[in-house]
């Protein structure tokens, strides 16, 4: 089939924030992110600040209101802090918009075109689950490093921070209400082309007290992958109603980090004061008869808690933060791919638990 819809990368991540200022730093800090752009008063934005930070191919922008009424305004004091856009960049913003649209999705900016001394730079918008966007960003015709209204901030960077050896985003993972979840699996493959790669259900994905059903959704080149979540029946409140509860409506729940060496940035992390969800010392005294040999030192893996996970292609590495926002809603997977192209289905269940226990102590299990 022709790809209606070619998306090159995940452009950037815009986040709305309270105090981008602050949260900038958190990421400089405590991430290893390097602040490049800024946007704001100084630049003649009235409205809003915006901060670029930057990482490999990852890139955050962190923005925050000036004005109590503004839709960004709102958006913080119904979501707390969190994910607004996920930006994709393109061949032709006008094109993406009109092909998406005309399958069916709500537009949310119209294409829109910024003469610049760089050159052009075009951009559109589309809505997708809860008060999530999808922008399609177009800069073949645009020379500038960041985007229009911002200026090179690398000066104002953290000084003396190093990165942590991230590389790019690996998937995000959204969380829809109980029975959306096929939904948003026809809206992406219907509306934006995407194919399911991976399906999970709530045998997959359970305990003894909750459970969840996922689906994985990819573009057509697979570089882009956004599991979609629902809850699924259980005795207890699930990580995913006890999302929704506190972010108000779908929305993305975390942010699947790589790189080539989790243990040495899981490391520098813990250093910097990043939290990491813990598993029971068992789960490694079992590992090496579950996945077999690999290269890493289990009882290293295990005093950071690192968990591993097979497929046919190989295994993956990976750990999850606690939320980074005082809402349990947003937080981090660091993950290392040897091979595998799965997302740890082995390690759901001790994930699960995990989670279950900070949730027990939240009061909200």
């Amino acid at each position: 089939m022709e790809d209606f819809l070619p998306l090159k990368r995940i452009d950037h991540i815009e986040f709305y924030c309270g105090n981008a200022k602050q949260s900038a730093i958190y990421y400089q800090y405590a991430f290893g992110f390097k602040l490049t752009g800024y946007a704001g008063l100084e630049t003649g934005n009235k409205e809003n600040a915006s901060y670029v930070l930057e990482q490999g191919k990852i890139r955050f922008i962190l923005t925050s209101p000036y004005t109590d009424d503004s839709f960004i305004s709102q958006h913080v004091k119904k979501h707390g802090d969190g994910v607004r856009d996920v930006a994709f960049e393109v061949d032709d913003a006008v094109k993406a918009f009109q092909e998406t649209v005309k399958r069916g999705a709500i537009a949310v900016l119209e294409p829109t075109v910024f003469d610049t001394p760089e050159g052009k730079f075009v951009k559109s918008s589309i809505k997708t689950f809860g008060d999530t966007i999808h922008s399609f960003i177009d800069r073949k015709n645009y020379s500038g490093k960041l985007f229009p209204g911002f200026v090179d901030a690398t000066n104002r960077s953290l000084k003396g921070i190093t990165d942590t050896g991230l590389k790019s985003v690996d998937h995000m993972v959204g969380n829809v209400e109980l029975g959306k979840m096929l939904n948003w699996v026809e809206f992406y493959a219907n509306t934006l082309g995407f194919s399911q790669l991976l399906s999970f259900d709530d045998k997959d994905i359970s305990t003894d007290y909750t459970a969840l059903m996922s689906k994985v959704m990819q573009n057509n080149t697979g570089k882009i992958k956004i599991p979609i979540n629902e809850p699924a029946p259980g005795k207890k409140k699930s990580q995913i109603e006890e999302y929704l509860d506190f972010y108000k409506t779908p929305g993305i729940q975390h942010i699947a980090l790589t790189t080539p060496n989790i243990i040495e940035t899981v490391k520098l992390l813990n250093e910097r004061g990043v939290e990491f969800l813990t598993v029971p010392g068992t789960y490694y005294s079992e590992l090496e008869n579950r996945i077999g040999k690999i290269d890493e030192d289990i009882k290293e893996l295990g005093k950071l808690g690192i968990l591993v996970d097979k497929d046919e292609d190989g295994y993956l590495l990976q750990i999850f933060t606690k939320p980074v926002e005082d809402r349990p809603t947003l937080f981090f997977e660091i993950i290392q791919r040897k091979g595998a192209r799965s997302f740890g289905k082995g390690n759901f269940k001790a994930l699960f638990e995990s989670i279950e226990r900070e949730q027990s102590l939240r009061g909200t299990l």
